[in-house]
């Protein structure tokens, strides 16, 4: 091995020799690279993610499971790094050998700047947040079969729903099969009570609020399903010639900034509180009936606090309010200022046929403007979800098609 000037561990109590050095105490080991960068790594992670054919099954990506009851705390006895391979490399005081490639340790960097890298390059793409002076200039609008036959447009679509929550799809065809056609596009589709894709129109005895021809409040689609529908697809077939079904639309991460920022203490009950949300009946006669329950709060944060999920919907919400009496006061008056401010900054638009309005479910609010049909004319779209988990997935793919781990 060579000289161990550029690996050094927490402590620093390395020997300085062409033989081994000695770490006496598990903690760490530093790379310092040549242009300037530190990189810093724990001994026991090293040891835990060690990509030898002992302890890595390369065909599955996987650890081999002896690690649960391995060598964890055993301490690097010495370390080096091999100019020719470019590898570091690694004997443990129980005589395993471990090697890494510089570039493999360099995108697993535990700095600041390299976790951020990785959350908002490979994780997740950030939220553009925007209200609805914004709206024009955050709107994205694709072909319809651009997006089915390249993967360059298929990209950019999902990351426009990724980031700005929502996009339009013009010039798709006459055909009950289109939002079908666009979730096998991205992978699988997602079954829910309402079928595999659902039909948005005016129904005799309607089993669902969204089939009345009366306004559609802001909402979110199934606020009672603890996997929620991750985006939906609304594809139109015939729109209303009245001069209602226009479509709503609101950020609601962005309504949960600004309730978060002027009106600190309303953000906090909405994000604390849970509210119990229903969904009670059947889908036509040949459905099954359901009974669906969630308790969430409106406003919902991910691990490393960050907006993730929005739950609203005024004809899905329980009377049934399982908290104390002083929390459903304090709930009703921040509920209030949430949707003051949402409806503030609702937008509205109308498609037409041939439109495929797709959001992300998790975050915008949605609705519609009130609406009449007529002989020869009856409102008539078609839907279907599909959820994050596999959008993402898609998405990664696209972004990184010769990823290896």
């Amino acid at each position: 091995m060579l000289s161990c000037r550029q690996l050094i561990s927490r402590l620093a109590l390395l020997r300085q020799a062409s033989t081994f050095a000695c770490v006496r105490a598990p903690d760490y080991v530093e790379v310092q690279e040549e242009q300037g960068n530190l990189l810093k790594y724990p001994q026991v992670w090293l040891r835990d993610n060690c990509q030898c054919a002992e302890c890595f099954h390369v065909a599955t990506r996987a650890r081999k499971s002896h690690w649960e009851r391995g060598p964890q705390n055993v301490p690097v006895s010495q370390v080096g790094y091999n100019q020719e391979t470019k590898q570091l490399e690694i004997v443990w005081q129980d005589k395993h050998r471990s090697n890494f490639d510089l570039g493999w340790l360099r995108e697993r960097d535990f700095g600041e700047a390299g976790r951020k890298r990785y959350l908002e390059e490979i994780y997740k793409p950030p939220a553009q947040l925007w209200g609805k002076t914004e709206f024009e200039d955050v709107r994205r609008e694709f072909q319809y079969e651009d997006v089915l036959e390249q993967d360059a447009a298929l990209r950019d679509w999902l990351e426009a729903l990724a980031v700005q929550g929502f996009a339009i799809l013009k010039g798709a065809p006459n055909d009950i099969n289109v939002a079908k056609k666009l979730a096998k596009r991205i992978g699988y589709i997602k079954r829910t009570t309402y079928g595999d894709v659902f039909e948005v129109k005016s129904k005799p005895n309607a089993g669902n609020y969204a089939y009345l021809m009366t306004p559609l409040p802001l909402h979110t689609d199934m606020p009672y399903y603890e996997y929620k529908a991750g985006i939906n697809i609304l594809h139109t077939l015939v729109q209303s010639e009245s001069k209602g079904g226009a479509n709503t639309l609101t950020d609601g991460f962005n309504v949960a900034s600004q309730l978060q920022k002027l009106h600190p203490e309303d953000f906090e009950v909405l994000k604390s509180v849970p509210v119990n949300w229903f969904d009670i009946g059947h889908d036509g006669d040949d459905s099954k009936p359901f009974h669906s329950l969630w308790r969430a709060p409106v406003i919902c944060l991910d691990v490393d606090g960050r907006f993730a999920r929005i739950n609203q919907n005024t004809t899905k919400r329980d009377s049934r309010f399982s908290v104390s009496l002083a929390q459903a006061v304090s709930w009703y008056k921040a509920y209030d200022k949430f949707l003051e401010i949402a409806q503030s900054e609702a937008v509205e638009f109308k498609t037409q046929a041939g439109d495929v309005f797709v959001f992300n479910n998790l975050r915008m609010l949605h609705g519609r403007t009130a609406y009449e049909d007529a002989p020869g004319n009856k409102r008539h779209l078609v839907g279907a979800y599909v959820d994050w988990d596999i959008i993402y997935s898609k998405l990664r793919t696209l972004k990184f098609p010769n990823a290896k781990d």
